[in-house]
């Protein structure tokens, strides 16, 4: 595995991942401290829950970016904010 610096990774970003396409694994390091792996995933290994969500039925998901909700959610007049910290307790 190759090492590259947090401040290469930055403003190389492109170039790097462009390796990392190719096969190439990656340690990022911080101040000389490894902190972090970069590897290409294997085709479907990352996807596989939203497969099984597909297969149930509880989902559908044609692979492009997602659109929200085909409507709003009430929270009954109040904040968003203060709808959410209400639902914690």
């Amino acid at each position: 595995m190759e090492t590259v610096g947090i401040r290469d990774l930055k403003s190389r970003l492109s170039r790097h991942l462009k390796r990392v396409k190719a096969g190439v694994r990656l340690v990022v390091t911080d101040r000389g401290r490894s902190i972090a792996t970069i590897h290409p995933i294997e085709p479907g290994a990352d996807v596989d829950w939203v497969d099984e969500i597909v297969r149930e039925g509880s989902g559908h998901w044609s692979g492009g970016k997602p659109r929200g909700m085909p409507r709003r959610v009430s929270t009954g007049g109040r904040s968003a904010s203060a709808a959410v910290l209400e639902g914690r307790r």
